[in-house]
């Protein structure tokens, strides 16, 4: 499909008999991005009627598309504005593969600018071009592109925005709208081909990516970062970590040397800090929603190049560190920042098991809650398992993207903590008898709220969704 100018696509209406997944969600005295879940959430769907149930909350059954791309509730409509291996509107390239994390800042004349990671690796098969004053390693294939939209969502511009990075996952805005693009690795150089080291932060202008070149932000760590969010009142930057072996990844905050003012700020240096709660040293061993840490500390990191040995296997005293594996999504709400865990297995050397958790740190109680917890799942085809990427929606809930197995959703959790679904992708890369659906990454919204966009991490598609929004 073009990505010039596509028109709309309308939702029918829904097959006879179309029935959502289920999704369950553990008690939890929430208070989600500033928020309120009133109450305990409870276990919402735990049995088939609740899985029927499903479809009679949020926006309804999902509606398969005609066109086999995206499925969404009657009534909402999706452009879309981008696919991998399509000629970018800059003409410096395709568009690259793996869409990833994403934000949307406001544009001139109500328009927006999106920017987008691209979770390349060496060998990924369509690579970020390199540009001059954007490349930071020429072996590097990942990086982010950035569209310039108008206020109905049309495409006036898409070019590279930094390239020669390598496993841009996630990331996150900034208070002065530039987005910082995490490096999921640890590779060095003469690793993969690389010359030059990787697991940086990297800031990106939407609107003008050659003020902010491509330039590591050495300060804040070198390690598989997989997403950030800013204290927009400290300009204190939280950080996850992904790790793949154990000892699984730390919860860090980076405190600037210039905590706010926007260009070059965290340029200046600072001090990287990992999260102890004390007595707990795998977050995975805490099972119960509603359960309180007081009196959390923050241990300076030793080496954040991590010159000799990785970040997570350094010594932090007697004392230890806290560990959890799977830390994904980020981001701050009212006067707090969530993160995520997006599962934990005990068979990989987590301390127990789980389905995913949503934690939340209150910087001034120095406090951590655990409020939500996913799962369990039984079946491939059920949901309740593996969130990832995460925003806010204009509702004042939550849009959940799943990383699992089957089907692959955007969950949306109401303020009242009622689970439903919002899209799914039908964009089928296995078989008829053995379906495959790529994950969706990147969830974000238009700053006045009236549009969602998503990405299709495989193949790689980027989707405007406009419709009822409810305020």
């Amino acid at each position: 499909m073009s990505v010039s100018e596509p028109a709309p696509r309308s939702v029918p209406e829904p097959a006879p008999g179309s029935a959502s997944r289920r999704q369950v969600l553990a008690r939890s005295g929430a208070v989600a991005a500033g928020i309120a879940f009133t109450g305990a959430l409870g276990e919402l769907f735990a049995g088939t009627a609740a899985a029927q149930s499903l479809g009679h909350r949020g926006y309804g059954p999902l509606v398969p598309d005609p066109d086999g791309l995206l499925d969404l509730p009657k009534g909402f409509r999706y452009r879309v504005l981008s696919r991998e291996g399509e000629a970018l509107r800059s003409g410096e390239g395709p568009v690259p593969s793996n869409h990833d994390g994403m934000a949307a800042f406001p544009a001139r004349r109500g328009g927006v600018h999106l920017v987008r990671n691209h979770e390349n690796r060496a060998g990924g098969r369509v690579p970020v071009p390199t540009v001059e004053g954007l490349t930071y390693d020429p072996a590097g294939k990942g990086g982010c592109t950035a569209l310039t939209l108008d206020s109905h969502d049309r495409v006036l511009a898409e070019r590279v925005a930094i390239a020669g990075t390598a496993v841009n996952c996630a990331g996150g805005p900034t208070p002065w709208h530039t987005w910082l693009t995490c490096e999921e690795t640890e590779d060095r150089a003469g690793t993969n081909g690389y010359t030059k080291d990787h697991g940086f932060i990297f800031e990106v202008d939407p609107a003008d990516p050659h003020r902010t070149g491509a330039v590591p932000l050495t300060a804040m760590g070198r390690f598989q970062h997989e997403a950030i969010a800013v204290d927009p009142r400290r300009g204190v930057v939280y950080e996850t970590e992904d790790a793949f072996e154990r000892p699984f990844g730390l919860f860090y905050r980076f405190l600037p040397e210039k905590p706010l003012g926007g260009t070059g700020s965290l340029r200046a240096g600072g001090r990287l800090q990992a999260m102890r709660v004390p007595g707990v040293p795998d977050l995975s061993s805490i099972q119960e929603t509603g359960a309180v840490f007081d009196g959390v500390e923050w241990a300076d990191v030793p080496d954040p190049l991590a010159t000799g040995t990785p970040v997570r296997l350094q010594d932090f005293g007697k004392r230890g560190i806290t560990h959890a594996q799977k830390l994904e999504g980020c981001y701050w709400g009212g006067r707090s920042v969530y993160f995520v865990s997006s599962f934990a297995r005990s068979a990989q050397g987590s301390a127990a098991d789980h389905y995913g958790q949503i934690w939340r740190y209150e910087p001034d109680r120095r406090r951590l809650t655990l409020v939500i917890v996913f799962g369990p799942d039984t079946e491939v085809q059920l949901p309740g398992e593996s969130p990832d990427n995460i925003c806010l929606a204009p509702s004042g809930g939550l849009m959940v993207c799943e990383d699992g197995d089957g089907a692959q959703h955007v969950f949306g959790v109401t303020r009242h903590g009622e689970v439903y679904p919002m899209a799914r992708n039908a964009q089928n890369t296995g078989t008829a008898e053995a379906p495959e659906y790529g994950e969706f990454a990147g969830v974000t919204f238009s700053p006045d709220g009236g549009t969602m966009y998503v990405n299709c991490y495989t193949p790689g598609t980027t989707f405007a969704v406009t419709g009822p929004w409810r305020r």
